[in-house]
């Protein structure tokens, strides 16, 4: 018995290529213009698979379709969209569609899709109202439409996310992406930077202690996990976590219970988890820094960030989000020229969509014109080629704070993750100007030599690196 698809396109020229290797793949394919043709043909025909665009000459395809899963609820819908954003393909989930299809698509993957529904008979999707408006996550590129498919497909279970990418390129934009969307979202959201605890209280962080558990620990303290309960914690920059930590992180994944510091009883936690790095964490197991079942327990779900260069297409949506963003908190209002925002999908962008971020912000504040031209880019240009130089002890506080705006460390990280990126220079410049000699370099520093050595251990410091200058 052939598969009989409803195809429901009102682009002529799309609809003939989609039917003819629909056709080609043992379809039976009836297709229509219009939500009104579309019921009609609905009523009187059984369909396995129907293929829906958004856009259609009476209407929006999405906000029609709940009358079509009622009316027929075995039926498998896979949605096809030129409107390739974030809010579009969670909408295409929310309605309970079998898969989503932003444009251009590769069309054998498209047939593959419709075999598998014919075959499924039934779409699953997500039953709640959810709505992305608001989310800084912006990109038609189809690096960000692979991005947003994954998202769509992990919001209505409980599956481990880990997060890759570059620094800059939105990971926890993605991690409450994922909870803000997901089934979990009237619970809390809790991020934590895992690289910017120190060793000794990262455990105490997580995991929560007990009065008394050590020195200061003047009152019992909840942990992370305690603070998710019922919602989603993100761990950042896990592929930093020491390996005291992995380990107890490990066993609370497995088994879904913790205990506090200091603690005797073990705690039932309900929590989500999403992690996320910008290192390679294969090399890292190779050379024993990291646990390669905490990987394993951790890499259910991999949603690969793409860096701005491989997304050029969308600088200039960006560009012109932050700028409206930038009006908003009180900056002055600009518009981009195209010629500006040509030249900017031109730019290397090592900072990735952070660095562009910072790179409008002071456009907004600097350029005399309303509408930014390509002087103006250039002007700025030239100032990241300076960024790089040393800065005068009197500019000191200037560099910290464009540290700070730049790495946005999460809230409650702040002193931690300012002290971890400063610290290891500084140590490193004291071992350079010593020549790799500790105890000089300590005296140097102002500090004991003890803690030198430690923390040389904990930053990972080679001192024999500077044992002789070049």
């Amino acid at each position: 018995m052939k598969r009989r698809v409803l195809l429901v396109e009102d682009d002529l020229s799309i609809a003939t290529v989609i039917k003819a290797a629909l056709i080609d793949d043992g379809f039976e394919v009836d297709q229509c213009e219009s939500i009104g043709e579309r019921d009609r043909l609905l009523a009187s025909t059984q369909y396995d698979v129907m293929l829906s665009d958004v856009l259609l000459t009476d209407g929006d395809g999405i906000e029609s379709l709940g009358n079509v899963f009622k009316g027929f609820p075995d039926l498998a819908i896979i949605i096809l969209s030129a409107q390739n954003t974030l809010d579009t393909a969670v909408r295409a989930a929310d309605t309970g569609a079998f898969e989503y299809f932003p444009k251009p698509f590769d069309l054998d993957e498209l047939v593959r899709a419709a075999r598998q529904a014919a075959e499924s008979r039934k779409a699953s999707g997500i039953t709640a109202d959810q709505q992305g408006d608001g989310l800084p996550l912006i990109g038609r590129s189809q690096a960000m439409q692979d991005v947003y498919r994954m998202i769509t497909r992990v919001l209505r279970n409980d599956l481990t996310v880990l997060i890759l990418g570059e620094s800059g390129t939105g990971k926890e934009l993605v991690a409450e992406a994922i909870h803000q969307l997901g089934h979990r979202k009237s619970g809390p959201f809790v991020a934590v930077n895992t690289a910017a605890i120190p060793k000794e209280l990262i455990e105490s962080e997580l995991f929560g202690h007990e009065k008394g558990a050590f020195t200061g620990a003047t009152a019992r303290n909840m942990g992370k996990f305690e603070q998710a309960d019922g919602g989603t914690l993100f761990l950042d920059e896990i592929g930093d976590m020491p390996a005291e930590a992995q380990t107890r992180l490990l066993r609370a994944l497995q088994s879904g219970r913790i205990r506090r510091v200091g603690g005797k009883e073990e705690i039932t936690i309900d929590v989500r988890i999403v992690a996320a790095t910008n290192r390679d964490l294969e090399p890292l197991i190779a050379d024993g820094r990291f646990r390669e079942d905490l990987y394993y327990r951790l890499n259910v779900v991999p949603i690969q960030l793409p860096p701005l260069r491989d997304r050029s297409d969308d600088i200039e949506p960006l560009a012109t989000h932050f700028l409206g963003v930038a009006a908003r908190e009180g900056l002055p209002q600009r518009r981009l020229s195209s010629s500006a925002a040509h030249l900017l999908a031109q730019m290397p962008w090592r900072g990735n969509v952070r660095e562009l971020r910072n790179f409008i912000y002071r456009a907004a504040l600097l350029s005399r014109e309303e509408e930014i031209d390509v002087p103006a880019i250039r002007s700025l240009t030239e100032e990241r080629k300076n960024e790089s130089r040393p800065v005068e002890e009197a500019d000191f506080p200037n560099a910290l704070q464009n540290w700070l705006l730049a790495n946005n460390p999460a809230r409650g990280t702040l002193y931690h993750a300012a002290l971890a990126a400063f610290e290891k220079p500084l140590f490193e410049h004291a071992l350079s100007e010593t020549e790799g000699n500790q105890l000089q370099a300590a005296q140097l520093l102002g500090i004991n030599r003890n803690t030198l050595r430690k923390r040389l251990g904990d930053l990972k410091i080679d001192p024999e690196r500077f044992s002789h200058k070049e």
